[in-house]
């Protein structure tokens, strides 16, 4: 088999033992929801969710309409300004705390932007 091949599928295994671990840990409530970070190979998006009522109570990603673009190039950057927009989204919705969500993703890259400017931006996790 293609070695590629071998090591992209045991990435997605291992992503997804990692996803499951987390959720059985981490959830939503009306009071803390949860923010859920998916990150794609161009765009990052982020969500708010209540499990109890399963619903989103907010979200912002690279492609959502109030989304603007920062100077320069970079990835990390978008993930910083959409960190900051769905923090923004949440205050004004009365949420200020959440539990964080990581999808099976590492801490770090992106992911880490995100969370880091959604907390300068005022949430509280």
């Amino acid at each position: 088999m293609n070695q590629k091949l071998v090591r992209k599928r045991f990435g997605q295994k291992a992503r997804a033992r990692r996803k499951m671990r987390i959720r059985r840990k981490v959830e939503g409530t009306p009071e803390r929801p949860r923010l859920s970070v998916f990150r794609s190979s161009r765009h990052v998006y982020a969500q708010i969710i209540d499990d109890v009522n399963g619903i989103t109570v907010a979200s912002a990603s690279t492609l959502v309409k109030g989304y603007v673009r920062p100077e320069g190039k970079g990835k990390i950057r978008d993930a910083k300004a959409v960190g900051a927009l769905v923090a923004k989204k949440a205050l004004e919705k009365g949420i200020e705390s959440v539990v964080f969500d990581r999808n099976g993703c590492l801490y770090h890259g992106r992911v880490k932007a995100l969370a880091e400017s959604a907390r300068e931006a005022g949430l509280k996790f």
